[in-house]
């Protein structure tokens, strides 16, 4: 029963470092498609901070923007998951047990993951300087 127990651990672990990887991955994404906002809507950024934004709100709004896309991402796997699991369920005559932790926890990942992933395209949103932004083409 040990080395049962054993397997099911290292299991876990390669799992873990899977999901792990992946995380990284999809944070690497967001980044990347973050930065690609900032560029293209520099001349936006620049107008906001003209007429009064602060380098707070602009950190704000691209952190929401960030964490709003790893949510739908989530959103994405979650009903994935799900209807991948209920039709092998119903295919292989198993009951299916949905873990409500385990889609807290994928959620609250997602968040951290585009507040982690998210910070740096913002940060560099809200640094801008607005004239060299609006005169941005």
């Amino acid at each position: 029963m040990r080395e049962v127990g054993n397997i099911t651990g290292i299991l876990s672990m390669l799992l873990g470092s899977i999901a792990a990887i992946s995380l990284f991955v999809g944070g690497i994404g967001i980044m990347n498609i973050m930065l690609v906002s900032v560029t293209e809507r520099t001349r936006e950024i620049g107008l906001r901070m003209a007429v009064g934004a602060r380098e707070r709100d602009i950190r704000r709004q691209f952190l929401a923007e960030a964490v709003v896309l790893c949510l739908a991402g989530c959103l994405a796997g979650v009903v994935a998951g799900l209807l991948l699991s209920r039709g092998i369920a119903d295919t292989l005559n198993w009951p299916l047990l949905l873990s409500p932790s385990a889609v807290v926890v994928a959620v609250a990942a997602a968040v951290l993951t585009g507040v982690v992933f998210g910070y740096y395209p913002a940060r560099r949103a809200s640094r801008q300087d607005p004239i060299e932004a609006l005169r941005y083409e």
